[in-house]
């Protein structure tokens, strides 16, 4: 498709086929912003000025206040997408994110009731677990089917290539989105059913002396020895010693972003827990949706100051 190919004027808009409806968009947005490249310059400084003192000031207020900051990046991440898709009518989005944060905040609910009940833990990890899983499943096939559309694969089942594009682009969204908010929430309720079961605190000594043979992740009892194979579940030990149910443990350090015991806090080999290769792209992938957090949840609030900026100055 030429851009730059004339489109006939004289030509009903209705008439128009898609690429002429483009080229005329190009057309028209060409025209408006001709002659303004020194205002342009100006606009792209204070973008890069505003990026740079939100950096800086998103990794101080991280570095010393990190409660704080760890609860507005969740609010910032679950509320602007919601706000910005009612204003855009994406009801679509706002349906899947009204059936997670319904379920969400049960499962929520739950996990900061006291006393907490021996089920709670799992009945947690079980759904952010599922939310992990299928945000790793909705970002491979979303980007299999990108890769498929750059290889022409969509030509095979005569499919336009914008068609398979915008589906890929969409589930890696969808992925993406839900995997950092299901980890950030999962991370608060790992935190608070640990504390009120007893054996773990955020800092200082457990109010709970951990006995033999009981997980300290959700106060259960180990059904199994270390060197034994479970019928429902196997038991892990740390390097320091201390034993867990295998789904609990991984939960605590997948799931719930945690790379400590959760009794006495050691650092937990990651590489060694994970020592199946297939697993381990599990530990990738949690840290590229610690990454891509800062992009969903502070980016569209720094565009907004950005654009509130040049509104202010007379920059369009």
């Amino acid at each position: 498709m030429n851009l730059h190919e004339p489109v006939d004027p004289n030509k009903p808009y209705d008439e128009l086929t898609p690429e002429e409806k483009m080229r005329l968009e190009h057309i028209k947005a060409y025209e408006k912003h001709k002659g303004h490249e020194s205002m342009h310059m100006e606009m792209i400084v204070i973008l890069l000025i505003i990026l740079i003192i939100a950096q800086v000031v998103l990794v101080e207020w991280k570095k010393r206040h990190y409660r704080s900051y760890s609860l507005m990046t969740l609010l910032a991440l679950w509320i602007i997408p919601f706000v910005l898709s009612l204003g855009s009518q994406y009801w679509r989005f706002i349906f899947f994110w009204l059936i997670f944060s319904c379920i969400t905040g049960l499962v929520m609910r739950k996990a900061v009731r006291k006393p907490i009940a021996g089920t709670t833990p799992r009945l947690v990890y079980k759904w952010f677990y599922f939310i992990y899983i299928l945000s790793y499943l909705l970002g491979i096939i979303g980007y299999t089917l990108m890769m498929f559309t750059f290889f022409g694969v969509n030509l095979i089942f005569n499919q336009s290539p914008h068609t398979w594009m915008d589906a890929g682009l969409l589930l890696i969204f969808y992925g993406l989105y839900y995997g950092v908010l299901g980890r950030d929430i999962s991370e608060i309720c790992a935190d608070k059913m640990a504390c009120h079961i007893g054996y773990y605190t955020p800092q200082g000594i457990p109010t709970r002396h951990l006995e033999r043979n009981v997980c300290a992740v959700c106060g259960n009892p180990l059904l199994t020895d270390v060197n034994e194979s479970g019928v429902i579940e196997n038991t892990y030990k740390l390097s320091c010693d201390h034993v867990f149910h295998e789904f609990c443990i991984r939960g605590w350090c997948i799931v719930g972003k945690k790379q400590t015991c959760p009794y006495c806090k050691e650092k937990v080999d990651l590489k060694k827990m994970f020592c199946n290769p297939w697993e381990r792209p599990h530990v990738l992938y949690g840290q590229l949706l610690d990454w891509i957090r800062y992009l969903m949840a502070w980016q569209p609030l720094i565009l907004f100051i950005v654009k509130g900026i040049n509104w202010m100055l007379g920059l369009e």
